[in-house]
């Protein structure tokens, strides 16, 4: 009994330091979405001076149970507690499709505060566009559970997708185009990280983080598309329905 009481804390400290990449850029995600959030919400919220209304604390609180839950079970993972990690799993799969309805009513309830000519289109456009490329890899995700090397990454660039919000609240950086570069340099730092990982442990990259890495560059360059008339008529017709 002494000898499998030593062993089990070994092998699981021995996991965590051959895959501390994960546990780490989880962190990291942690610590961008309060540090975003800080000044409008999570600080706000400490002091007791939060005066925001029931749907922002209802996102605020499943967005930020997603990030608990990804890093639970990148610990469960590196620790090989496989059956937990596949139990917590399944519930996992309908918390993402929770966040993902969350998001989009989000975004859709408050687009229709806003004026139309701008404000609106772009707001629901980010929120659109933020929850069809999570969408997209957490689908993905779920297709290849079964193949851990696949999932893992795709799990990785999904959550990494839904810093851009906490990384455009960030007062320090300035606005655009200035920065510009401290602004990606922030949104993409988990999702860097984990490809400087691969390549330092297996020599190359996997190619989940270049499809990652190529839809966040899409994302980017898909923002035009809330300046034209289709998503214009697009945003009249939720704002229409929501309002």
């Amino acid at each position: 009994m002494a000898t499998s009481t030593t062993t089990i804390p070994a092998t699981r400290t021995s996991a965590l330091q051959r895959r501390p990449i994960y546990i780490g850029a989880s962190l990291l995600m942690g610590l961008i979405a309060v540090v975003g959030f800080w000044p409008t919400y999570f600080g706000p919220l400490v002091t007791g001076s939060i005066a925001q209304p029931l749907l922002i604390h209802i996102h605020a609180t499943v967005f930020t149970g997603w990030l608990v839950l990804f890093l639970t079970q990148a610990v469960l993972a590196a620790t090989k507690q496989v059956t937990w990690h596949l139990r917590l799993g399944k519930i996992g799969i309908g918390y993402g499709a929770l966040l993902v309805v969350v998001g989009l009513i989000t975004g859709a309830l408050r687009s229709s505060r806003l004026p139309l000519g701008g404000p609106a289109e772009d707001l629901l456009f980010a929120a659109t566009a933020d929850m069809v490329v999570f969408s997209g890899f957490f689908a993905a995700a779920i297709v290849y559970r079964r193949e851990p090397q696949v999932h893992k990454r795709l799990m990785m660039v999904a959550a990494n997708m839904l810093l851009i919000a906490a990384v455009a609240r960030m007062k320090f950086i300035p606005p655009p185009p200035a920065g510009l570069p401290l602004f990606f340099a922030i949104w993409f730092l988990p999702l860097i990280a984990a490809m400087a990982y691969d390549w330092w442990s297996q020599r190359r990259v996997h190619a989940v983080y270049w499809i990652g890495l190529t839809a966040f560059v899409v994302r980017i360059l898909a923002v035009a598309i809330h300046n034209t008339e289709a998503w214009r008529a697009f945003t009249r017709a939720v704002v229409g329905l929501v309002a």
